[in-house]
Order: structure tokens, then sequence, then C-alpha cells
């Protein structure tokens, strides 16, 4: 798969989304920090940031980090959500589907040694008396969402990050496969991508586990303690998440396509769930594993792939090892049950321009104060700040919608259903949509967005103070981690539905950085004592990470012209181009993009009319000529999904970027295109050449007409 770079505003980084494996940014001391003056609030933006408490922040992330909400569990946490909004000014609803969920019912896991002993797995998270939670009676076990019930026993092979180019490495060094359980290592591709693979290759079950390599700085063999007496990750932590196939389609597998209501029909859900059992395991579970394939296979250090050894004390050797056999059990009980998205909503003036922002609840654990809860928490934060705005006699121009989105961490479900029930409505009328998943894990701010929102989005920055270090401003914080450039969006949460129904998106959070307490995703550690003690102590980055999106919200519901910069996705589609020319010449074959080079000159054109048509309304004070230059700019990301989806996943429609089909998160750009030349299939790729210069001209046409 190909990332690729762009010039100033975007940068194909994995930024703050929740079903995705975690990465972190650099180390703060090998950034260069500038300094970029405060700008000065208005008097509306000084009501909304001043609202935002760091107290109450606490206490809302106290509230949901402490009672089970795995998806399809709490429906008084919605309600709960709701009616703080509604107290806020908004008019608060549940909205209610029903989908296809899975729950755990018991599992196992054992290695016999050659000498016939036998190693037990607890499969369990130790219990800590400074984390409350982590000893609750009903807290959730170990497991993977979507995973198959069955039992598997067979030798078994260190596969790496379980990616296809791993695979493929261990057949061309003639590791036996066949029948065999993987050993896969968290990182790189989405969990369900390793579990599917497996199957690919004719392994009979999947164990999954987190390898301190992947930690940064903060580690026990750097010198630190681990949690909860230091920063560095607890040996026994476990990352949960689901193993549905991402990269395919989201939301419920039984209704493609279509809302999960309680009369709905149900698709055979076979296409994205697994066909082998998995199982997630702790990295100090790991090492009797990893140990026992130690001089067995081809060592870790000649496999040649890359992160293939990480930073436990074993050779990550491929195995198998003879006469060590793994016995492994996964019981699930399968549902279709209730799951309820919260929704506000203050109606504006211009009731055909709507704003939508969103943030999941579930959760994996009892906390989950980083993932999604520190979002949460900001959620009602910004709800008081808008309150407080109404409150002085204001109405926003577009109509605000919030939502808090149940079941995202099985596959994206609340909003997948959420959006194909309300889709004519919100290919009517919406102008964006702002994501905030993981709010705060770190003090790393992370931003990925469609190009047209990256100008609005930088320059609030410029207004919000950042905690890390005096004077500084989120831009600067932001600027120093992220070279200036903003993130493509693949997949991963919430935004996935908007952005492929023609939707502009933007997906924001403050991330684990290499120096910053290790994070720990989906485990019963990502907890409100975590947070309050080495997260985000006193709740700062919080307060901040909430102004922000709060600003942004602002402007974009209520600027007089909606604030996009068209130029700015000229520049990205040219470089888009220029990297899809690179993949090319990468082969031996060619294929002929003169027709998608002249779709984005045709673009580039209109997107510069457009331009000068909004400053001649507003030089000339036409409300009819802002008006529809307005919806120009609302709908014109809308072409580029009017093309039809890609081949065996048509529900990712956008042709200019899309998850990659063995990542499940990173984006690739012009997908169509690049993955069949990937493929070698120069066919398709001659045919996605015209499908993707069709998306570019419809959107083109939009701005012009």
């Amino acid at each position: 798969m190909h990332l690729c770079i762009l010039s100033p505003l975007l940068f194909a980084t994995l930024a703050c989304s929740c079903v995705r494996d975690h990465a972190f940014h650099r180390p703060r001391s090998m950034v260069k920090r500038q300094s970029t003056p405060l700008v000065p609030l208005s008097s509306d933006e000084a009501i909304l940031a001043n609202s935002f408490d760091n107290n109450t922040l606490n206490d809302w992330n106290y509230y949901y980090t402490h009672g089970v909400h795995l998806a399809g569990t709490n429906r008084t946490m919605a309600q709960w959500t709701a009616d703080r909004w509604s107290e806020n000014g908004f008019q608060g609803r549940l909205d209610e589907y029903h989908t296809y969920l899975n729950y755990p019912v018991s599992h196992s896991l054992s290695l016999t040694y050659p000498n016939g002993s036998v190693f037990e797995a607890s499969l369990e998270e130790a219990v800590l008396a400074e984390d409350e939670t982590s000893s609750y009676p009903d807290r959730i076990p170990t497991f993977n969402g979507y995973s198959f019930t069955g039992n598997a026993t067979a030798e078994y092979v260190y596969v790496g990050r379980g990616q296809v180019a791993d695979f493929e490495a261990l057949v061309a060094l003639g590791v036996p496969l066949e029948g065999k359980i993987a050993l896969a290592k968290y990182g790189g591709p989405f969990r369900g991508l390793k579990v599917k693979n497996a199957a690919l290759y004719g392994m009979v079950g999947c164990i999954l586990f987190t390898d301190p390599g992947d930690d940064g700085n903060i580690t026990e063999a750097n010198g630190y303690a681990a949690y909860p007496d230091g920063p560095a990750r607890n040996p026994t932590s476990v990352q949960r998440g689901s193993v549905q196939f991402l990269s395919t389609y989201p939301g419920d597998p039984t209704t493609p396509g279509y809302p999960s209501k309680q009369d709905s029909p149900r698709a055979d859900k076979s296409p994205v769930v697994p066909s082998i059992p998995s199982l997630p395991i702790s990295y100090t579970e790991a090492i009797p594993l990893l140990r026992a394939l130690d001089g067995f296979g081809t060592p870790g250090s000649q496999v040649n792939r890359t992160r293939w050894v990480g930073a436990l004390n074993v050779t990550y050797s491929t195995g198998p090892a003879p006469g060590a056999t793994l016995s492994m059990s996964n019981v699930m009980r399968d549902a279709i049950t209730p799951i309820w998205d919260a929704v506000g909503i203050i109606n504006g003036t211009t009731p055909d321009e709507v704003l939508v922002i969103g943030n999941h609840r579930d959760a994996w654990i009892v906390g989950g104060a980083a993932d999604p809860n520190s979002g949460s928490a900001i959620m009602v934060e910004l709800s008081k700040a808008f309150g407080k705005l109404l409150a002085t006699g204001w109405q926003p121009r577009r109509t605000i919608v919030l939502c808090s989105w149940d079941a995202e961490e099985y596959g994206l479900v609340g909003s997948t259903e959420w959006v194909e029930e309300h889709i004519s409505w919100l290919t009517g009328s919406a102008v964006a949509y702002l994501n905030i998943d993981v709010g705060v894990s770190g003090k790393s701010p992370g931003l990925s967005a469609t190009p047209e929102l990256g100008t609005i989005a930088t320059e609030i920055m410029k207004k919000i103070v950042w905690p890390t270090m005096p004077n500084e401003t989120l831009y600067d914080a932001w600027s120093a981690e992220s070279d200036g450039e903003i993130g493509i969006l693949g997949s991963g949460s919430d935004y996935t539905s908007f952005l492929h129904n023609g939707i502009s998106s933007l997906d924001m959070g403050s991330d684990q950085g290499a120096d910053d307490p290790v994070y720990h995703y989906h485990s019963n550690y990502d907890s409100y004592h975590w947070m309050a003690t080495f997260g985000d102590p006193g709740y700062h980055y919080h307060a901040a990470m909430g102004q922000y999106l709060t600003l942004l919200a602002y402007h974009l519901a209520n600027d007089e012209m909606i604030p996009y910069d068209l130029p700015a996705y000229t520049t990205a589609l040219r470089s888009y181009y220029e990297e899809l020319l690179a993949t090319i010449d990468s082969t031996s074959e060619t294929v002929d993009t003169q027709e998608l080079a002249a779709a984005i000159t045709q673009f580039e054109t209109s997107a510069n009319e457009a331009m000068a048509l909004m400053d001649q309304a507003v030089s000339t004070d036409d409300a009819a000529l802002k008006t529809a230059v307005n919806r120009k700019f609302r709908d014109f990301q809308r072409g580029f999904t009017s093309a039809g989806g890609l081949l065996d996943r048509e529900f990712f429609k956008h042709v200019v970027n899309a998850p990659g089909i063995d990542t499940g998160y990173a984006p690739t750009t012009f997908p169509g295109i690049t993955e069949a030349v990937e493929a070698g299939n120069f066919s398709r790729a001659a045919e996605w050449v015209v499908r993707t210069s069709l998306g570019i001209r419809r959107a083109a046409d939009i701005l012009k007409s």
C-alpha cells in the first residue's frame, strides 16, 4: 500500500481513532517548537472557551468510567448523555437499532511442551488495589468482538504483525502454515485482518499480543516502573477489540447497506467476520509461547520484515517447534440486541445546512477513560458551552447535531446504522462531520481531515492555549508533532460512514507521545485512576481539546460562508496523482492516466471559480449568491462518492481515499487505481482511472453549476 505525503496540509498519519492499533508521536525532545501568537477570542468565542471547567470534565469522565458500557449493555448511560445535552438547550433523544453483536462466555489457552509439561494462560489482567475498577465483579473478560466460537489444538507459528507480506515471507522461508495456530503481534493492520489473513493461509486459530517494543521510551527496560507504580505498561494488560474485517465494510455485519431495525432482514455475516477462533493475551503470557519457539524455524533477525522483532527477551523465531502445541477455546454468545445512539439537536436558522459532531460511548471495559470517554466528557462540556451561548439569545446559522454512538468498538456499528437510516437527509443537508474519539490519551495533538477543512482547522488551533509549555498554542504543539501536515482519513472511527457518503469529515484527539505514560489501549487499565494519575492529571488537556472542538464547531455552524479552502483539495489531488505515478512506475506495466490528470485540472478550475464567486458574494453582500455558494461548498464532496464502491467492498465509495484493503486503518489514495496496480490487474486499473475521473469531474461540476 502507498501512503501519500501532502504539502503543506495533509499527511498520511494514523490519527486518533479507536478501532485501530495505537501509533505514537515522536519524542518531544526531538522536535523544534515554534511560538505562534495567541489569536484573541471574539465575545462569542470567549463565552464558549471560558465555559470549560477542568473539575466538571473530571466529573463527566468519572461517571462514564465506573459502569459497564460494552455495546448494547447500558441504556441508562445513553439516556444520561441525552439528558445532559437537553439540560444545556439541545433537544435530546435516543435512536435505537437492533444489531448483531456477540459476547464472551468462556475461553482457555494452554501450551503443551514437548516434554509433556503444560503452561496454562490465565487470560486475565491483574487486579490492582490502586485501580478500583480493575476489581469490579462485573468487569469484562478479555476477548475479541465478533470472534468465532471454536476450539483448536495444533503446533503454532509466530507470524509477526500478520500482514499479507508477513505470511508471504513465511511461505518463502518454507515455514508450514496449514493447520497451525498463528501467534501475531499487534501493530500494523487492524486486528481483524490478522485473523482473516491467518485463515486465508490455512491456519486454524489466532493469538494476539501487545509487545512493549511498541511502547516508545516509557518501558520497564528503560528503568520506568510499571503501572500502577509508574508510567510503563502493566505486563498483564491485554488489548481487547473487534476482529470484524473492517476494510470490507463496517456496521452491523447482518445488514450491509441498510439500517438494523427489529424486523430488518438479516444477511450472511461470513464475508466480514472470522471463521477461526482468536484470543488476545498479555505480553507476560506471550513470553512462554515465544520462548518455546526459540531455536526453531527462522530467527526473527533473519526474517527481514518490518517490526518483526519486538522488545521481549526472545528470538522471535518463526517456529513451529516440533511437539510444542497450543490448545485454545473461544465460546461466544450471539445476539440480535438493541443499541442506543444519543442525539442532541440545536436548530439553526438555515435548516438545510447541518453540522454533525460525534463521539462513541461504548467501551470494551468498565473504564475507557481515554477510549472513548475522554471524548464523551468533552462532548458533555461542549454542550454546556453552547448552552451558555444560547442563553445570550444566540442561535446558530446551521443546525448542530450531537451524537453519542453505541457499538463503535465492534465495527462503527452505531454511526453506520444511523447514517444508513438518515442518508437522504444527510446528503441533502450535512455540511461536515467532526469526530472526537480518543480525546486525550497523551500530550501529542493529532488531526486528520478532508483537505478543504485544513485551513479553518489549523487557524482555530492558534486560539487555544496548550498546557505543555508556557505561552504555547495548540498550533505550536501540533506543528511540532506533525510537521504541519494533516492526516488523510482512512478508517477506524465514526467518520467513516460520513466520508464515504460524500460528507466533509475531520477526526481529532491528543495521542500518546513517545515520552508520555503508556496508554493501555482497550485494557482494564484505561481507567479513571490511570487518567487522573498519569494520562491527564487535572484534566488540562481535556479542556484544551474541548475548547478546540467547540470553537471549530462554532465557526462551521455559524460563519456566514462555509469556511472551506477548496484550492487545498486541488493541492491534495495533485500530490496523490504524483504518488500514483510513482506506484505505476514501480511496475513493468503502464497505465494511461491522462483522463485523471484532466479531471484534476477541471476540478482546479471549478474550485478557483467557486472561491472567486464566494469573494464576489461577500463583497457585494448578495444574499442569494451567498446561499448558492454555500450549497456548492456543502455538496461538492458528494461527487467523489458518485461512481460506485470499490471492488468487493462496495461500502467504500470515495474515489479519492479509502482504508487499505490489508490495513483496515491507514488510507490508500485513489484506492480503485492504486490497489488494482498493486494487485497486478492493469485492466481493472484502467477501468478505475475512468471511474475515479468521473467522480472528480462530478465534484467539479457541483462547484461550477
